[in-house]
């Protein structure tokens, strides 16, 4: 136990005994009583044993796990563990009181298996309550500690995650980038040259954007525009890109690499099968309480003759993950063909309006 919590629970014992001997003293002064060395003396017996007896309960109910059992298995032993110090409690009164000869001759003349069951009787008046009230606050402090285990746990497989999901990313991005330039080598030196400095610009901004769990909006666009600008001197006229940009979103949160990630599926997956190429526009504007992005390419899902796109790919379930891990339930992620030729990629991420 730390010294602080140990330092608390000797307080709360001598304090909640003490309160017994004012107990003592108002009863005695309801009564008209005098304060006496032998009513004294009945009084430091008696807060001495319930310090000792529930301590020594305490020092046995730790020991045995007693507060780590369920309820319905904790009672029985409980009610058996009020009893025995129940009784301890009244035979160590006893025994002190009788050495210390602090009995009244009334109650000297009573016989012993009397006097130790209405001992152990009242005694146990004060057991009870001390049993509930620590049992309780142990009970209490056990669920919360439980909850922030749980809550840390929960925060660690999320961490975790987000690191997997990373780690995926990444090294895809950057051997698709790396064969980009492998194929301009030979055909175009001086372009392959500007190509390594952009995939320098978006490696140095993706390595920035590994520490991060979110990056704004602007600054992932800024790593897609990079990405895009080194695939069109690929494809050349084969690639034309759009963008329809609500200014007001740039500032939006959202996972880094999540943008770079549909959009080079959109790349692998869409206009590199097309013959003729094709069209990528990128779209990010508010709908209702969400920050919505779409992604339309050229080309079908799954495998159709302009070419298709496995929507159960890891870089598309990942963004699906990703967005749940940041963002909860509300967040949401679907793919899907229209008009035929086009595949759409919609990205729903909640608005923190109370910023």
């Amino acid at each position: 136990m730390p010294k602080s919590t140990s330092k608390y629970y000797w307080w709360c014992q001598i304090g909640g005994w003490g309160s017994l001997g004012l107990v003592f003293v108002l009863d005695a002064s309801t009564f008209d009583q005098s304060i006496d060395l032998r009513r004294i003396g009945l009084m430091a017996v008696s807060i001495f044993s319930g310090i000792f007896v529930t301590h020594l309960f305490r020092t046995f109910i730790r020991r045995f796990g007693w507060l780590m059992l369920p309820v319905e298995r904790a009672l029985p032993k409980f009610m058996m563990g009020i009893l025995l110090t129940s009784l301890a409690f009244g035979l160590m009164r006893m025994g002190l009181d009788n050495a210390f000869d602090l009995l009244s001759p009334d109650r000297k003349k009573k016989d012993f298996l009397t006097r130790l069951l209405a001992n152990t009787l009242n005694d146990g008046l004060l057991i009870i309550p001390w049993t509930l009230i620590y049992y309780v606050y142990h009970y209490i402090e056990n669920s919360r500690k439980q909850q922030l285990d749980t809550l840390k746990l929960e925060a660690l497989v999320k961490e975790l995650e987000l690191k997997t999901i990373k780690a995926h990313i990444n090294p895809h991005f950057i051997f698709n980038a790396l064969n980009s330039i492998r194929a301009l080598i030979d055909e175009n030196p001086v372009r392959a040259r500007t190509a390594i400095t952009e995939l320098s610009n978006i490696l140095r901004s993706s390595m920035q954007a590994e520490k991060l769990e979110t990056v704004t909006f602007e600054k992932e666009l800024n790593i897609v525009k990079d990405y895009l600008a080194l695939e069109h001197i690929r494809f050349e006229d084969r690639l034309q890109v759009e963008y329809d940009i609500d200014e007001d979103t740039l500032d939006q949160p959202i996972p880094p690499m999540m943008l770079q990630t549909l959009v080079e599926n959109a790349i692998k997956h869409g206009i590199s099968h097309q013959v003729d190429g094709g069209k990528v526009k990128i779209i990010s504007d508010f709908k209702d309480d969400f920050h919505e992005l779409v992604i339309l390419n050229t080309g079908g899902l799954n495998g159709n003759i302009n070419g298709g796109r496995n929507v159960d790919g890891f870089g598309l379930a990942s963004t699906k993950n990703r967005l749940q891990i940041l963002f909860g339930q509300k967040a949401n992620f679907d793919i899907r063909e229209v008009n035929g030729n086009t595949v759409q990629a919609t990205v729903l991420i909640p608005v923190d309006l109370s910023k």
